[in-house]
């Protein structure tokens, strides 16, 4: 559909346009410096190849933008739409998660072409898209950042568990963390708004906007901290089960866990692995890597709470300081919001039916892309997992 010049839906058209070649161009970028084999294999089943991820965000565009919305487009290969739909169910029989690492073909360069293919039609396309495909494109950009991110982070994962520790980035300055004592913030209580309401994208579990009520409460101005996780080790903190839930206990034991993942003691220091291989902790720096399980024992440990997400979300309206480090887990359920209806058709499937056995986290990361990350934003993850760059952020009843 033509817009008239000058229009809002003009103007929109553009700027998605605009975005789409650049968040297309830094997926690819960040796969710069990796072989076909460091693309293609797959550390457990949580994760995923970097091929697998640049094909899917491809399939996304070339499945719910050029099939449903260009006349006689042709795919690129009808057998991608097996192999590349992640849980779609709506759009039929898939190739099993925990075996995305055996699909040695097609090769990046052929994943890579793909790209291209899809890119090419789409920038024909875009200029004459109705406004409810630009709604899809819009969704489509924001899901390929969420996969740039899980893209670091599973290569990260694949990367640890080479003895070779090799790295994905050259080594840099490492980011400045300011050593403060940690202070409290009191939150507001009473009713309060949370969830996104109003204008500008937001993903479909982030509304509706509805009122909450909060009892009287303080945050910690900052995450939690290596340095202070280090003293919750040497302090037994991994050993004493008064400080578990009972899940999280169990896990521990039947997992030897001892420490956030990527931690490692050698030659008689402990070693966190990065993106830049193998490097000593900033000491206050947020710790990261920590299931939902870890966080909730050091708070207890720490004679605090997790905060609830209404708490946090509020917090950071109005100015909570040190976010976007580190997710920061929280003690609520990822629940449907009081009058949540998903979307119609496969797109429906994107977030409402995960609402079960999951956890809240706020905040953004150091890995999360710019623009990607907003007060109202719902991430989640079961209790268990931690390979996402994860901390906490201790709040405690007033």
């Amino acid at each position: 559909m033509t817009f008239p010049a000058g229009s809002e839906s003009f103007s929109r058209q553009r700027h998605l346009a605009d975005r789409f070649d650049t968040i297309r161009s830094h997926s690819v970028s960040l796969i710069d410096g990796l072989s076909d084999a460091d693309a293609t294999a797959q550390s457990m089943d949580d994760a995923s190849p970097a091929k697998w991820h640049l094909a899917h965000t491809t399939w996304f565009f070339e499945t719910f933008l050029l099939r449903d919305h260009v006349p006689d487009y042709a795919p690129f290969d009808e057998a991608y739409a097996y192999l590349f739909n992640s849980y779609y169910e709506a759009e039929g029989p898939r190739h099993d998660r925990p075996a995305r690492g055996l699909l040695t073909r097609p090769s990046l360069e052929e994943v890579l072409e793909y790209r291209v293919h899809v890119d090419a039609a789409m920038a024909e396309a875009i200029t004459g898209f109705p406004v409810e495909a630009l709604d899809l494109l819009e969704l489509g950009l924001h899901h390929e950042q969420q996969h740039q991110e899980l893209l670091l982070t599973d290569i990260l994962h694949l990367f640890s568990r080479n003895p070779l520790g090799p790295a994905l980035l050259d080594p840099k300055p490492r980011h400045a963390f300011t050593e403060t004592p940690l202070g409290w913030i009191e939150g507001a209580s009473g009713v309060q708004s949370i969830g996104h309401d109003g204008d500008g994208f937001a993903f479909d579990c982030e509304g509706p906007g509805h009122e909450v009520i909060l009892h009287p409460h303080a945050i910690a101005d900052r995450p939690v901290t290596n340095e202070e996780w280090q003293q919750f080790i040497a302090d037994g903190g991994y050993e004493d089960p008064r400080h578990w839930l009972s899940e999280g206990w169990a896990w521990v034991q039947n997992n030897d866990i001892s420490a956030p993942l990527h931690w490692k003691e050698r030659g008689g220091e402990m070693m966190e692995f990065t993106l830049q291989g193998w490097r000593d902790p900033i000491l206050c720096a947020p710790v990261r890597h920590i299931s939902l399980y870890e966080a909730d024992a050091y708070a207890s440990w720490a004679n605090a709470r997790l905060p609830t997400e209404a708490e946090w979300e509020v917090a950071a309206r109005n100015g909570l300081p040190g976010t976007g480090n580190v997710w920061e887990w929280t003690g609520s359920a990822y629940r449907p919001y009081p009058g949540f209806k998903p979307a119609e058709g496969a797109v429906g499937e994107y977030n409402g039916k995960f609402m079960s056995g999951q956890f809240v986290l706020k905040g953004g990361s150091v890995a999360t892309p710019p623009g990607h990350i907003r007060d109202t934003y719902r991430n989640f993850f079961y209790p268990h997992q931690r390979w996402q760059y994860t901390g906490l952020r201790l709040a405690r009843d007033i």
